[in-house]
C-alpha cells in the first residue's frame, strides 16, 4: 500500500461566484527565432481585467510559434531551449512540407512539442506564477513575424 508524504498540505478554497469573463489579443513582434518575454503584458491585461480570482488563458493562433513558462533568471536557460528544439526538429531532416521555407515544417514539429495556450491562476489580483517563472511566445521561424495570442480571464472581478 502507498501512502502520501505527510509533508503536504492544502489552503482553505475560496469560492467565485458570477465570473466575468474578459477578453483581448496581443499583438507581439518577433524578431525571428527565439523567447518574447510576454510577462509584463499578461500582468498589464489582469491588472487592466481587475481580476481577482480565477485564471488567465493565453492562445497562441499560430502553428509555428508556441508558449511556455519558464525560468527568467539565467538566459543560458532559453538558449539551451533553442538548442534542444533545434536538435529535435533541424532543419535539413528531409521534410517533405517546405512551402514557405526549410524552417517550416521544423517550427510546425516544435510547436506540436512545445504547447499553444497556456492557463495560469490569479490569486489575490496576481498571477500566481513562480518567484523565477516567466512566460514566454517561442517563435519557431528564422524570419521575423507578427503573431496574435488571445488573452482572456475567467473569474471573478
Amino acid at each position: 500500500m502507498m501512502t502520501g508524504p505527510k509533508s503536504l498540505s492544502c489552503g482553505a478554497p475560496s469560492v467565485v461566484s458570477a465570473p466575468s469573463i474578459v477578453s483581448s489579443l496581443l499583438t507581439a513582434q518577433t524578431r525571428g527565432a527565439g523567447f518574447v518575454d510576454l510577462t509584463a503584458e499578461i500582468i498589464k491585461f489582469v491588472g487592466e481585467a481587475g481580476a481577482k480570482e480565477g485564471a488567465v488563458t493565453l492562445f497562441i493562433r499560430h502553428t509555428s510559434a508556441s508558449l511556455t513558462i519558464q525560468e527568467n533568471a539565467d538566459p543560458s536557460v532559453l538558449d539551451d531551449l533553442i538548442t534542444a528544439l533545434s536538435r529535435m526538429a533541424p532543419d535539413d531532416a528531409g521534410w517533405t512540407h517546405d512551402t514557405e521555407g526549410p524552417d517550416d515544417m521544423p517550427a510546425h514539429v516544435k510547436t506540436m512539442l512545445t504547447s499553444t495556450s497556456l492557463q495560469i491562476p490569479v490569486l489575490n489580483g496576481k498571477l500566481a506564477l513562480g518567484t523565477w517563472q516567466a512566460i514566454y511566445l517561442i517563435e519557431h521561424r528564422s524570419n521575423p513575424h507578427r503573431r496574435e495570442i488571445v488573452l482572456q480571464f475567467i473569474g471573478a472581478t
